[in-house]
């Protein structure tokens, strides 16, 4: 919870201020490459998220490794991040910006869980009715999960809609234990 906290604020606060300049855009392909490179290379965040390494070596680093390929205003955001102790959560911050500069751009993410992959139709019907949602254009990830036997799990911008069969059962479950029998 802390991770989705600290990453709505900082995003924000990042989105608000690349708006402002006009450079959201920019900022975003920023971050992007930053993702790349600690994707690559974890060693990276590794080094940055080790509390016994000095706040200078860390800023150093990545001024030595972003400092002419990032817009300012990206590299003083990660700054800020390693100077404020929160680095550890740049991938949540990054996944929260694309987000917001998606749904700036009129596209939603949803993630839809299922036990068995969907049909045409059924993918067709799910997209529209969070396109009426939401009012943004949806990107449908999906995945399969057996264990939830039936029904779906939506994930919507960080909404989490639980219409499984495993989740159903598990309702009743909770409901029976509660009921006094004598």
């Amino acid at each position: 919870m802390l991770a989705q906290e600290v990453a709505k604020k900082y995003a924000n606060a990042l989105f608000d201020s690349a708006d402002a300049h006009s450079l959201l855009d920019n900022v975003h392909i920023d971050l992007q490459d930053i993702a790349s490179v600690a994707d690559f290379d974890s060693s990276l965040m590794k080094f940055l998220n080790t509390p016994n390494i000095a706040e200078s070596a860390k800023v150093q680093l990545i001024r030595n490794i972003f400092g002419e390929r990032l817009q300012r205003l990206s590299l003083e955001f990660l700054l800020v991040m390693i100077e404020k102790k929160r680095i550890a959560f740049l991938p949540e911050v990054i996944d929260e910006f694309t987000r917001l500069v998606e749904a700036e751009n009129g596209i939603g993410r949803a993630t839809i869980i299922t036990a068995v992959p969907l049909d045409e139709g059924q993918r067709s019907t799910l997209s529209t009715k969070l396109a009426a949602k939401t009012r943004l254009k949806i990107m449908m990830e999906e995945k399969v999960d057996r264990s939830i036997i039936g029904g779906m799990i939506v994930i919507l911008h960080n909404e989490i809609i639980d219409g499984s069969i495993r989740h159903g059962l598990e309702m009743v479950e909770e409901k029976l234990s509660k009921v006094r029998v004598h």
